[in-house]
């Protein structure tokens, strides 16, 4: 039985990931790596933020960390997911494609997608807005940008 079933009252809810925001309404959202990331990642916390994740109805985690960290947590805790190790513009653009093509995928499927990377950094505001202009949501990439800083509350750098 995974953990998450064993809880009660408020803690059965788990807590929300840091920096989530919607970036497609009940389709796909962004955050911090479940857990936090570095000397901020807690055990329990991650486990929290899986339960979280679950009980909003999520159906697949997105990791574009560069390594394979938590994903045996999320096969503990029957979260299913996909692994694509993001680096960055370095990957190229066939890279990209896939990563989009797989995006576009999920989301048109009624699967509802959350995505992240250790933080919700320049990599992902920038992937984000590639996606938007590739989706074809947004025509031009001033715009993609100026949306996804405005979605984030942050600039890009």
């Amino acid at each position: 039985m995974a953990s998450s079933q064993k809880l009660k009252g408020k803690w059965a809810l788990g807590i929300q990931p840091r920096h989530f925001t919607w970036i497609l309404r009940d389709r796909l959202a962004v955050c911090e790596r479940l857990g936090g990331y570095g000397d901020a990642h807690r055990r329990v916390r991650r486990q929290e933020e899986i339960i979280w994740t679950k009980v909003n109805g999520f159906d697949r985690c997105f990791s574009l960390i560069p390594n394979n960290a938590n994903l045996h947590n999320y096969d503990e805790e029957d979260l299913a997911w996909v692994h694509r190790p993001f680096r960055g513009p370095e990957d190229g653009p066939v890279f990209l494609s896939t990563l989009y093509s797989d995006l576009r995928l999920l989301t048109t499927q009624g699967f509802r997608v959350i995505m992240h990377r250790e933080e919700v950094g320049d990599h992902v505001s920038g992937l984000i807005a590639g996606y938007l202009v590739w989706s074809g949501m947004v025509t031009h990439h001033p715009e993609a940008i100026m949306t996804v800083e405005q979605l984030l509350s942050k600039p890009m750098g």
